[in-house]
């Protein structure tokens, strides 16, 4: 007897479920199916950014059959474009996150973001920018981060992170390749604030002190913070170059 294939795990079922051209231009021939978990596949590797290998994870399903529905779900959309054809989303193989008892982790719809790590559910990924135990005041020009594992609302796990030479802007990507999806720092220009907000990462900025009692603090819902915490020279420093440090921004010129 044949093995039943394994359901793949999908977020939530997107509010949009046909798409097409103009009527006008509208193709004769019969709408592309695509499957849900096509849909998914889309959702998470080209609009989230993640890997196959994170997207299997996500999805709970084998790397080979990501690919598979990846390729699959790439060709439908061509399909659709270049042929002028409509795009019904519907069907599949799958099981829809249920936020009540078990969210899918990270990346999902519902909003609940959490991580799939070394088989534990941590429920949340705090960065802080760091120096010598104390939170360093110039997010651009952090070189280390402290990281927090958090589960159940305690904290499981921790690691120093080197951002090995990233700045400014790159520093997003690489919170976001090393899942974090909150930040706590002291002071940060807006073209970075926007930078982490497109990566999905939360800001709690114009923090300062000790970084264990400040994760502490958030877990308890104490943490003070600003969302005016910016460098008021951090625009004008990535114009025109210099270092930053000129400004009296790795110690108190952020504010």
């Amino acid at each position: 007897m044949a093995r039943p294939c394994k359901k793949k795990r999908i977020c939530a079922v997107p509010s949009s479920l046909h798409f097409g051209p103009d009527s006008e231009t509208t193709s004769c021939e019969a709408p592309i199916l695509m499957a849900l978990d096509e849909y998914e596949c889309i959702r998470l590797i080209d609009y989230e950014g993640l890997t196959q290998e994170q997207c299997a994870v996500q999805m709970d399903a084998a790397r080979t059959t990501i690919q598979a529905l990846y390729s699959s779900a790439r060709r439908k959309l061509a399909q659709c474009i270049v042929d002028g054809r409509k795009l019904h989303i519907t069907g599949g193989n799958f099981s829809v996150c249920e936020k009540q008892t078990g969210c899918c982790r990270r990346y999902c719809s519902h909003g609940i973001r959490m991580i799939h790590r070394k088989g534990d559910d941590i429920t949340m990924r705090i960065g802080v920018t760091y120096e010598n135990g104390q939170i360093f005041q110039h997010f651009g020009k952090t070189e280390q981060f402290k990281v927090y594992d958090i589960q159940d609302g305690t904290i499981v796990q921790t690691e120093i992170v080197d951002t090995n030479g990233s700045g400014h802007g790159a520093l997003a990507g690489f919170l976001r390749e090393n899942q974090v999806d909150t930040l706590i720092c002291g002071g940060i220009g807006g073209g970075a604030q926007s930078a982490l907000s497109e990566a999905g990462i939360q800001l709690y900025c114009g923090v300062s002190g000790d970084a264990d009692a400040a994760v502490d603090a958030f877990l308890k819902n104490k943490l003070e913070y600003s969302s005016e915490a910016t460098c008021d020279h951090h625009d004008h420093h990535e114009h025109h170059g210099g270092d930053c440090s000129s400004h009296g921004c790795g110690e108190h010129g952020c504010h």
